[in-house]
């Protein structure tokens, strides 16, 4: 085409992600940006071409060529090809033709690889430690090892891991990817999650060590104000398949199994509400190097656990997005040091401490100060947020926590030798990775707040799951703040993925009359189900995404959900047009509310059938 008519394919895409790695879709959805130095430039066709095979795309290996389709789709066009293969790459290449016929040249060579498409792909089973625990004291972290050797140049190395519990991953002494609180949390019972990791680069020839270090989390920890204990298990365990293709063709797997040994390290406790407790003296250097001296660690055991749950990465990744100091060091009147961040934030601190071996450090975390300036944790209920470091004594050490998160402004040090200083402590901020694709700016300074008020709630609730608070006892997935929140939510980032992956668990936990969670997943007792403007998420969000994204796919995959929880409303009560009947929240904390009562003075059936009929409108549209 000619130079000065610029027309140019960027940002391809598959599944939302850019070169995703390790996907489970059998029929992937392709998008691509349009780029020209005109105005009013559209799209009339295009072409997309997909080869496997080699290193890059390949017309000698196309399996899929859409030849010039007319159509002005740029997003979600969907792969039609032969069907795809298990731990495949495929790449992928785009040009188009504008409104006056003019050609692009060929975008890019993107790619997605594939993972595994069903249970049997698996050769690794789920272990577990044999280490006694005393039933009155925590559970601290258990690590799991495995040496291997690599004979001959490698084409390429994947890991594939999850966990019953939370997980950090480490391959010859380095951690292995930048997620955090894999494998994230979903209704783990009916979908658990797995990820994939290129570690090519990081393989040697000759001897190799892969491990795992396993947590509580989600999956068998503390949630609840209730302090309750091994909601979807009470075992945790870890399922690590290697797989590594050599240049020669060869290709050779690693799973876990019985030959696998485990041990204990520093992590003595951690737990989502109540933070970590380490003690520096009992780390195991260099634990994942193959040289490493195992031989007092304990041969695991086998743990029976169905694979059919597991489904591959679906959300983006939960990682360190932002990082920020301390403003200030306020001096309470009641005596205490307290950091003030200057931003009420989501994740922990990392600190540098030089002290003697077996001296204790303790960080308190609290979003705010009291009337009189004190820490204040009253509103935490019975979350702790402490971290407990326990110093080695050998020089500068530094440490922050890998299977907890906190939610704060201001925290409370005690134990820290010397002058504080604030050089010595950063906030890493956490939650799950997610583009920013909206922005607001006005004359007013009050709004502008208002403004950044909003994006930093959304920052500290969306690890993972939509949350309604990050800091107490709580931190659930309340699908009454989704629904209300979502179109603000899309307005501020790329929310496409979070909610489909919540939406898939929504579906899981929905009963089988249609009936919806108030929280998802569903952690609460079996008559925490189906109150309007609640059970509502399952119609409102899916349409919600659908309206921002043009995703029809969604609307699709959630249908029957949707029809089911329009079909429970209906059965409700003698009148098929009302729903006066049932448990309802109502106006939740309306301000209109009488004391000690969290709902105003709305009437509850007048906002049931008004959502009735809101969900009912929306469900005739999809």
């Amino acid at each position: 085409m000619d130079n000065n008519q610029i027309i140019r394919i960027e940002k391809l895409k598959c599944e939302y992600k850019e070169n995703p790695l390790g996907i489970d879709v059998l029929k992937p959805r392709l998008s691509w940006h349009i780029v020209s130095d005109q105005r009013n430039i559209m799209q009339k066709a295009y072409q997309v071409q997909v080869s496997k095979v080699g290193s890059s795309f390949s017309e000698a290996n196309v399996v899929w060529d859409t030849e010039r389709q007319e159509s002005d789709q740029s997003v979600h066009v969907e792969y039609q090809g032969a069907g795809l293969c298990a731990r495949t790459r495929y790449y992928f290449r785009v040009r188009i033709w504008d409104q006056h016929n003019r050609e692009s040249d060929w975008s890019p060579v993107a790619f997605w690889e594939t993972a595994f498409f069903q249970p049997s792909d698996w050769a690794a089973s789920f272990i577990k430690a044999d280490i006694a625990i005393e039933e009155s004291q925590p559970e601290p972290a258990t690590l799991f090892r495995k040496t291997f050797s690599v004979q001959g140049k490698v084409s390429s190395v994947r890991i594939y891991a999850t966990s019953l519990g939370v997980y950090d991953l480490h391959l010859n002494s380095e951690k292995v990817g930048d997620c955090l609180l894999a494998p994230g949390w979903t209704s783990y019972n009916k979908r658990l999650q797995y990820q994939t990791y290129d570690v090519t680069d990081g393989i040697r020839n000759g001897d190799n060590a892969v491990g795992v270090m396993v947590g509580n989390g989600w999956y068998k920890g503390n949630l609840v104000w209730e302090n309750h204990q091994n909601l979807y298990g009470d075992i945790r365990a870890a399922l690590v398949q290697v797989h590594i293709v050599y240049e020669d063709g060869r290709e050779e797997v690693i799973g876990t199994n019985e030959t696998w040994n485990s041990n204990t390290g520093p992590i003595l406790m951690a737990e989502l509400y109540h933070g970590e407790i380490y003690d520096a003296r009992l780390e195991r250097d260099n634990w994942t190097a193959p040289d490493y001296d195992d031989a007092d660690w304990r041969q695991v055991t086998v743990l029976e656990h169905p694979k059919a749950a597991l489904v591959a990465q679906e959300n983006l990744p939960t990682r360190i997005v932002q990082q920020i100091k301390p403003i200030a060091l306020i001096h309470t009147p009641e005596g205490d040091q307290v950091l003030d961040m200057g931003q009420n934030m989501v994740g922990w601190m990392q600190f540098q401490v030089k002290a003697p071996a077996g001296h204790q450090i303790r960080l308190l975390h609290a979003e705010t100060l009291d009337k009189a300036g004190n820490f204040y944790m009253g509103n935490l209920r019975r979350a702790k947020q402490a971290i407990h470091y326990i110093c080695r004594g050998e020089g500068v050490e530094s440490y922050e926590p890998r299977f907890t998160f906190q939610g704060f402004r201001y925290v409370k040090v005690e134990g820290y030798p010397g002058d504080l200083s604030l050089d010595d402590f950063t906030g890493k901020v956490i939650y799950t990775d997610l583009a920013t694709t909206g922005t607001f700016e006005c004359s007013d300074a009050m709004i502008n707040q208002l403004q950044s008020n909003i994006m930093w709630g959304q920052k500290g609730n969306f690890l993972d799951v939509p949350t309604d608070c990050p800091q107490r006892d709580e931190r659930l997935g309340w699908t009454g703040d989704a629904q209300v929140y979502i179109r603000t939510a899309a307005f501020n980032m790329d929310v496409a993925l979070f909610f489909t992956k919540w939406l898939k668990d929504l579906k899981a936990d929905q009963l089988p009359n249609g009936g919806v969670p108030f929280v998802v997943p569903h952690v609460l007792d079996d008559q925490s189900y189906s109150s309007s403007a609640w059970g509502d998420a399952a119609v409102i969000c899916p349409w919600t995404i659908y309206l921002c994204y043009g995703d029809k796919h969604i609307l699709e995959s959630q249908y029957e959900s949707m029809k089911a929880w329009i079909e429970y409303i209906r059965k409700q009560g003698n009148n098929e047009y009302l729903w006066n009947t049932g448990f309802h929240f109502g106006d939740w904390l309306g301000l209109d509310a009488k004391e000690n009562s969290y709902t105003g003075s709305t009437p509850k059936d007048l906002i049931a059938t008004a959502f009735y009929a809101y969900s009912t409108r929306l469900f005739a549209q999809t």
